[in-house]
């Protein structure tokens, strides 16, 4: 493991590109002790991982804000109909909806080496319940190349699996720092920072927080 050292001690080559002792003030000042304890444990998890195979890293991520995070309502959350949350803000919180675990799912694996052009948001149709009621829903994909078929990282089903096993999903579109897609398409479509005023507006929170 490769390490460097901050004023907040000893961090990861994954941990390089952040302003640690920034996010440690926000999380401090936004949620006190349990924000630093949360954080403190989002920046092992990091450190764990560095180095690990891709497969690991999918599943590790994955499994730690499905852990970490009760999915909830923005309404209840931050009492705004449609919030998307830094991924500080959600570790924050505890609690998030779809697009937060999505957020914070695909930021992590970037910290993790992973590039952002094999990851993408996918915004879905997804089927819920046995009466097979359709609502709309975000996962995170990964693509080993992009014409591949993604796996899926999901908050509703712990098991990543194959996109073609989740035929309760119906892709709407998808996008990431790069670019968005229409269903399944694999040629961009337009700029997500100008077509998509909430992610635009994620990532200059993100900055001010010291993610990024």
């Amino acid at each position: 493991m490769i390490v460097l050292l901050s004023t907040g001690g000893v961090l990861s080559l994954a941990s390089a590109a952040m302003d640690v002792s920034r996010m440690r003030t926000f999380m401090t000042g936004e949620y006190g002790q349990d924000g630093t304890r949360v954080l403190d444990a989002w920046l092992q998890l990091l450190d764990t991982l560095d180095g690990q195979p891709t497969s690991r890293k999918l599943r590790d991520v994955n499994d730690f804000f499905n852990r970490h995070v009760r999915w909830l309502d923005d309404i209840d959350v931050w009492k705004e109909k449609d919030y998307w949350a830094t991924p500080l803000e959600t570790l924050g919180r505890g609690a998030g909806d779809c697009e937060d675990y999505a957020i914070a799912k695909y930021e992590t694996l970037k910290k993790l080496g992973i590039p952002g052009e094999r990851l993408r948001m996918i915004y879905v149709r997804a089927r819920i319940g046995l009466g097979g009621r359709s609502q709309a829903h975000m996962v995170l994909g990964y693509y080993e190349s992009p014409e591949d078929e993604p796996v899926v990282l999901d908050n509703l089903l712990p098991t990543i699996l194959p996109a073609s096993q989740r035929d309760d999903l119906t892709p709407v579109f998808s996008f990431n720092s790069d670019g968005l897609w229409a269903g399944g398409a694999t040629r961009s479509l337009a700029d997500p920072t100008q077509r998509l005023s909430r992610w635009r507006r994620v990532l200059q929170r993100m900055a001010a927080q010291g993610f990024l």
